[in-house]
């Protein structure tokens, strides 16, 4: 199968053994779902490097074009939760640093999202632009960004489930400035500009990946129409 196929695959797969094992918890969740992705890339893709939120960090992928880039459960208080379905997995691929293949499956609600189908928009909802936050702990940046532009918060849980709002209609922005890493965005950075988001960091620049820190704080996926409202309001220079 194709780089695509493999990251839907893989997620899909993930996300059917969390959901068997969802009442041992998150920490069983995110160390059983890491083993089944690193195993089945070594298999898959035995020349490409991986980089996991739940395994050591290998200095050595700096040195490979294709870094597949995984979490395994995003979400983990939202997983271990009952009834909840705003957590996700992520399996994506950055190839030369640009988030290039992606998977966000949303096991609970019975979702994958991939780039080898990238979703198509739904059209713009009437009334305030709505943007997806954390339910405990919005962002003093976001929370401003909602002021300047007359948004309504739409609170939900994981980084996955938020970005896929964006693309499955439900929000209009995801932006983020507290603090993520490279496997919180790959996956759905991917799938989101495949579906013709935009996507970038808060001052508008590519988000990058594959880096020696994958410390990659922030970000904002919206709809392209809304990018220059959006981007303005957050004091970013469109043109970076």
């Amino acid at each position: 199968m194709n780089d695509h196929e493999l990251a839907a695959s893989l997620a899909a797969e993930a996300g059917d053994l969390l959901l068997g094992i969802r009442d041992q918890g998150g920490a069983a969740g995110d160390r059983q779902s890491n083993a089944l992705l690193l195993e089945r890339l070594r298999a898959a893709r035995p020349d490409d490097a991986v980089l996991s939120e739940e395994a050591p960090d290998d200095a050595a992928r700096l040195r490979y074009e294709r870094v597949w880039i995984v979490d395994p459960l995003d979400g983990t208080r939202e997983y271990g939760q009952p009834g909840r379905d705003d957590w996700a997995v992520h399996v994506a691929l950055a190839i030369d640093g640009v988030a290039a293949i992606g998977a966000v499956a949303l096991p609970a609600a019975g979702v994958v999202l991939h780039t080898g189908e990238p979703p198509v928009l739904a059209s713009a909802e009437p009334g305030p632009i709505r943007v997806a936050v954390s339910r405990s702990r919005p962002s003093a940046q976001v929370t401003a960004l909602i002021g300047a532009i007359a948004g309504r918060p739409v609170p939900m849980g994981s980084a996955g489930a938020k970005a896929m709002a964006v693309v499955r209609g439900v929000a209009d922005v995801y932006a983020h400035s507290g603090g993520q890493y490279e496997w919180d965005s790959c996956a759905p950075v991917a799938v989101a500009a495949a579906a013709g988001l935009h996507v970038s960091r808060l001052d508008g620049s590519p988000l990058r990946y594959n880096r020696p820190d994958p410390y990659l704080p922030d970000l904002v996926i919206c709809r392209p129409e809304l990018a220059d409202k959006v981007l303005s309001a957050l004091g970013a220079d469109r043109a970076g």
